[in-house]
């Protein structure tokens, strides 16, 4: 991730401060979404693994980057704090 474009953007939702998701991190979603346990705040099943995302300061969302691009989109992100033990959204 460029860190110029890092610097500029914020959570659409907090309006704070993001930063990359570490590789642990990253393998630990990636491991969710293998179970079909990850879903976005919108709904949906993550079903595609994650090679790069981004994490709000409070470490609670999570903004997927697809093809360099990350996706900010409310629906999109995923509520860690929110998902329930069956990984649905609680």
């Amino acid at each position: 991730m460029d860190s110029k474009l890092l610097n500029i953007l914020c959570c659409p939702i907090t309006h704070k401060s993001l930063s990359v998701v570490s590789a642990d991190q990253l393998a630990g979603l990636n491991e969710d979404i293998a179970r079909g346990e990850l879903f976005a705040r919108g709904g949906d099943r993550v079903d595609q693994p994650m090679h790069e995302a981004l994490l709000t300061a409070d470490g609670r969302l999570v903004y997927p980057v697809v093809d360099g691009v990350p996706v900010l989109l409310e629906d999109s992100c995923i509520d860690l704090a929110s998902q329930s033990a069956s990984g649905q959204p609680a």
